[in-house]
């Protein structure tokens, strides 16, 4: 095991390469140089994330599920999709969940026009503070492509990075509940953050299912172990503050506040000078 001179010397050299090919840290290799980003947290518990909802034809069953599983979650919620579904993203704050930005579309950062990333990231941030009274707190890429416009937005916005540590390839057409906790198995240990799917809106139809089949062994074998079981709130310490988010009020920014034209979905812009991005939480 490297000391802390030899740790430091990684986390100097993940930096580098963020700063370098900042769209690269889906890849696993990227993602150990960076534990942090990756979601490693305490050791003693496992973070339980959820991504693309919320979708009314398999959030609930989701939140149902958690519920008599006595088991909270991070749920990264679309925007377009909570636009479309508000009192669903309601539920999953009412239920005790922890609700996070995963951008407006399920689009790749390498393929936007320069802006829309930005403009994207704070209309689904102001969208989730203005539908459930909750200030966002973590940020997931799709495809885990962190571009540096969209690290600059989240940190502007006081939205910390996680991608995840282990994933259970449930977005795939031939997934089954037993392939899902096959594929985390590798990865289910202390500290890891847990990738999954409530919604099958960017997958294969359906996919869902084996996610939610695989919830009840899942958290089983976790408890088993001793591991606590829950969102990333109880598992990564400092939350957006330790990556040099503000944790309050925001700096107000152009490209977070385009004009409607430029601005994503539900991004309306305005000319009124504000201090934070999500104008109703000041």
């Amino acid at each position: 095991m490297p000391g802390a001179p030899g740790r430091a010397a990684l986390a100097v050299a993940g930096l580098a390469l963020l700063h370098a090919v900042p769209a690269a840290t889906w890849l696993p290799a990227v993602r150990r140089l960076l534990p942090g980003l990756a979601g490693a947290g305490a050791a003693d518990h496992v973070a339980l994330t959820f991504d693309d909802g919320p979708d009314p034809r398999s959030t609930p069953r989701f939140l149902d599920e958690l519920a008599r599983l006595d088991c909270r979650a991070t749920f990264f919620v679309l925007g377009e999709m909570l636009e479309r579904h508000p009192a669903l993203g309601r539920r999953v704050v009412a239920d005790g969940h922890e609700i996070a930005v995963h951008g407006w579309h399920h689009g790749n950062a390498l393929a936007a026009p320069p802006g829309r990333t930005a403009a994207e990231i704070g209309a689904a941030a102001r969208l989730v503070a203005d539908v459930t009274g909750v200030r966002p707190a973590w940020y997931r890429p799709p495809y885990g492509v962190l571009s540096a416009e969209a690290l600059v937005a989240a940190r502007i916005l006081g939205l910390r990075p996680v991608l995840w540590t282990a994933w259970g390839r449930d977005w795939t057409r031939s997934a089954t509940p037993s392939s899902v906790l096959a594929a985390l198995a590798p990865g289910l240990r202390g500290g890891a953050t847990l990738l999954l799917h409530d919604s099958d809106h960017t997958s294969a139809p359906g996919s869902w299912r084996s996610g939610l089949g695989a919830l009840p062994e899942l958290v089983g074998r976790c408890r088993s172990a001793g591991l606590r079981v829950g969102p990333l709130r109880d598992h990564l310490a400092g939350g957006p503050s330790d990556s040099g988010g503000s944790g309050g009020s925001v700096r107000r920014h152009p490209v977070l506040h385009a004009a409607p034209e430029t601005a994503a979905p539900g991004n309306t812009g305005d000319a009124e000078n504000t201090t934070d991005p999500l104008e109703r939480l000041s």
